[in-house]
């Protein structure tokens, strides 16, 4: 018995986690809803955590749920597969250091690429419906083959190899940290802003209210990117702060 269980920002990573549970035969659970996931967890053999990487690491709020669960996990079978951008080296092996004092086995790790999602980083242009096209055509068919592995009892974990997490940790990871704690309370609210309230509706960590007539945060980002996506006034931004002029909503979370 097989459960997915996700996290997606912009909606990436639950296009691939609910893909690979049709696939598979099972259901898919963002760990943002409000059920049961210790019952979920216990009566299920074989839990795939999709999550996205951001810069070679697990987002907070991945990190805050298998804390809280981590427990559940013991001698459970797990199949990892994140999404990136370009490349992550071990962003699949690094969710295993979340596991350290419990055993388990991972039968399956991948990486999945998937379209940008930084709307307001100019090196980094959102992409146009016909790559967006091919990105989900080439997800569809590394998803149908890791499937077809899993379901054969082939075992590949991707970037476990030393030379991936060296990869991972060097070129990413190791400067994550210090963005991750000054993300996480480096929301801004331009003059723009119209208090509709979306972004308190979406924001995943509960950390956007309304108080005072103006926006404010609780220090809790998790870097997500939804709600500068989402913004009907395009006025927030995150961490990189110039300006949007084009939203990646192609999901429309």
């Amino acid at each position: 018995m097989m459960i997915t269980l996700y996290f997606s920002g912009t909606g990436n990573t639950r296009y691939i986690a609910t893909h690979f549970a049709k696939k598979m035969n099972h259901e898919a659970y963002s760990i943002e809803e409000d059920l049961d996931f210790v019952s979920l967890i216990s009566s299920h053999e074989t839990i795939a955590f999709c999550y996205p990487i951001y810069t070679s690491d697990v987002p907070f709020i991945m990190k805050r749920f298998v804390k809280t669960h981590q427990h559940l996990l013991q001698n459970k079978n797990l199949i990892i597969l994140s999404t990136q951008l370009f490349f992550s080296g071990d962003g699949a092996r690094v969710f295993t250091d979340l596991l350290r004092d419990i055993t388990y086995s991972v039968i399956y790790a991948e990486h999945i690429n998937m379209p940008n999602n930084i709307c307001n980083l100019w090196v980094l242009p959102l992409a146009k419906e016909k790559r967006i096209a091919r990105y989900l055509n080439r997800a569809e068919s590394k998803l149908n083959k890791i499937c077809k592995r899993i379901e054969q009892g082939i075992i590949i974990r991707r970037g476990f190899n030393p030379v991936s997490q060296w990869l991972g940790w060097f070129t990413q990871r190791a400067y994550f940290p210090k963005i991750e704690a000054k993300a996480m309370k480096d929301v801004r609210i331009d003059t723009h802003c119209n208090l509709c309230g979306k972004c308190t509706r979406v924001c995943p960590m509960n950390n956007l209210a309304i108080e005072n007539n103006q926006i404010t945060q609780q220090g809790a980002c998790t870097l997500c990117y939804r709600c500068v996506n989402l913004c009907p006034q395009k006025a927030i931004t995150v961490l990189i702060h110039s300006k949007v002029k084009k939203q990646y909503r192609y999901w429309a979370v």
